[in-house]
């Protein structure tokens, strides 16, 4: 696989102009402009995230319609079905509108489908079990799915059940029902395009306030502090891989700010089981601990678990569920660790697999639940849209992820005449396909990739925001930087370039971990510094020197202590 280092090289100007507004330093204000931040402005409401600068959400589509709506469902005292997806933007979907009904004293339940047993999103045999159910809902309200359920939807309103949609998810056709929220829609032109399922709701759940205090519902009852469901956000968008950029940005950081105080004791005991101890959560430990231990409960559990945890109402029942949750993440992880085998195995005795466009592979004894994780690892692996499929008596699930440059969406609608179901986003996607047409498929979407993308779409790119010699880092930069968090999809973590180093110590820490102290010396004693490298490559750091690396610039936080770390990221 080929890589790229691509160093950012901003506008000069509007650095210098940056740097003299913000009284930041020469790195900071480079690193914003090479985020296309170019005047003051943007600058100050990027660095002040506030939970009052969002925008409002009522010109979006439907919007107001699904509010009137849920605010009779409440106003009557209607049954109300929240129904959710099983990954975390689902779960915190389906936590949040479940918190908020239940504020009002509403009749709401929830619904999760599990996901070997059922699969994806609102189905025509689940509202044919909740008509006949005795709590018969007359709303059913769809979090993070139910954009592509035309066929459930119409027999909801046959069934005299109303139905409105809350989605972020692309819309091959928009279904017939009380209101369809998703800013994906073609009609659509708010601007809330990446937004998560969970900030959908959110949204929801602001314009459904605002529709009650209208009509002076809020008179005898306080209204809900909806700052406080941020944490539920912040998991939800932080798990999903949105942009981390307008809402979602201050969406998140409020929401790390709510998880601080420690309102929710679902995610402290979560935090505690993870074994985050450092008092100060990063983005990172939501995407990497938080998010995978909740993801668990739907890929090898029941989705329900995860909620059970979220809306637990003290440590002691939620630690329990914290273990539960932990428990099966470690299975998840041996699970996917067996089948990867089994992945790299089959590629590397037959290595023209990844000579194509696009690596899909199919295995008849895949968990489905760990599917969709193996994929993100090989593309990110072999740098190819990859889609794994695991075929069950005569029918297949599949799960893909893609690569920058090929959007997964638009090449499964290409191949749409070959699979039963699909949806998705560009760059993750799931699908159902009859095994007689798999074949067929991997034709098809290799022709699919090969014409909508060139030779330059396989080469990996290394962003580097700027080179960064040793002799320039200090703490107020090492503060700086973490003025830029949080970090995630479309605002990453700062990525510095540093040249000819000297490895001046070096060990194993963990299982796999290579801990150095690294010196630059440029003139005199040169300046030296910590850094960590997780799971370098076997051959890494054989030599006494280095050409050069990529590097993130963090405080190594332990015992109320903290000292300047590099956590090396390439070689």
């Amino acid at each position: 696989m080929k890589t790229k280092w691509k160093i950012h090289q901003p506008d000069k100007e509007i650095v210098k102009g940056l740097r003299s507004a913000l009284k930041c330093s020469h790195i900071t204000a480079s690193i914003l402009a090479g985020r296309g931040i170019t005047t003051p402005e943007q600058a100050r409401d990027f660095l002040n995230p506030a939970i009052s600068r969002i925008r409002p959400p009522f010109d979006m589509k439907d919007m107001a319609a699904a509010a009137k709506r849920a605010a009779l469902a409440i106003t009557n005292n209607e049954q109300v079905l929240i129904f959710g997806d099983y990954d975390v933007d689902g779960v915190t979907s389906t936590t949040l509108l479940l918190e908020f009904f239940k504020y009002t004293r509403t009749n709401v339940s929830y619904y999760i489908p599990h996901r070997s047993d059922e699969g994806y999103g609102l189905q025509k045999n689940h509202v044919e079990t909740f008509a006949k159910g005795g709590n018969k809902p007359h709303l059913i309200i769809t979090v993070d799915c139910g954009s592509s359920s035309i066929e459930a939807i119409k027999a909801a309103t046959a069934a005299g059940i109303d139905v409105i949609v809350t989605d972020h998810h692309k819309v091959p056709q928009i279904p017939e029902c009380i209101a369809v929220v998703n800013p994906k829609r073609d009609d659509c032109n708010a601007g809330f395009d990446d937004l998560a399922g969970v900030g959908v709701a959110f949204y929801f759940a602001v314009t459904l306030r605002k529709e009650l205090r209208e009509q002076g519902y809020w008179k005898r009852k306080k209204e809900p502090n909806l700052k406080d469901y941020c944490d539920l956000v912040a998991l939800g968008t932080l798990a999903d891989m949105v942009p981390l950029t307008q809402e979602n940005r201050i969406f998140t950081k409020t929401g790390m700010e709510v998880i601080h105080q420690g309102k929710r004791p679902g995610i402290q005991a979560l935090i505690n089981a993870s074994g985050i101890k450092n008092g100060k959560l990063e983005s990172d430990d939501i995407g990497f601990r938080l998010a995978p231990r909740l993801n668990a409960a739907g890929r090898l559990g029941h989705a329900n678990t995860a909620v059970e945890l979220l809306t637990a109402k003290n440590l002691e029942a939620a630690s329990r569920v914290a273990h539960t949750l932990d428990s099966l993440n470690s299975e998840r992880q041996q699970t996917e660790k067996l089948a990867l085998e089994d992945v790299f195995d089959r590629i590397q005795r037959n290595p023209d697999l990844v000579d194509r466009k696009t690596i899909v592979l199919v295995g008849g004894d895949w968990h489905e639940g760990v599917i969709g994780i193996m994929a993100a690892r090989i593309a990110k692996k072999f740098f190819r849209p990859t889609i794994l499929i695991s075929v069950n008596d005569g029918t297949g699930k599949g799960s893909g992820r893609s690569i920058q440059g090929f959007d997964l969406f638009k090449g499964l609608s290409t191949c749409s005449d070959d699979l039963e179901v699909f949806g998705g986003h560009a760059m993750a996607a799931g699908l159902t396909i009859k095994q007689e047409n798999i074949d067929r498929f991997k034709e098809n979407f290799e022709q699919s990739a090969a014409s909508m993308t060139s030779s330059q779409d396989y080469v990996r790119t290394v962003s580097i925001d700027l080179e960064l010699n040793f002799e320039l880092i200090n703490d107020n930069l090492i503060n700086e930087l973490e003025t830029l968090a949080p970090f995630g999809t479309g605002n990453p973590e700062p990525l510095f370039l540093a040249a000819n180093l000297k490895i001046i110590k070096s060990f194993i820490v963990g299982e796999s971990h290579k801990r150095l102290v690294l010196k630059q010396p440029p003139t005199g004693k040169g300046a030296v510094m910590n850094a960590i490298h997780f799971n370098p490559p076997e051959d890494a750091y054989t030599a006494e020197t280095i050409n050069q690396i990529a590097y993130r610039l963090r405080w190594n936080r332990w015992m109320d202590k903290k000292t300047p770390q590099l956590v090396i990221a390439e070689t």
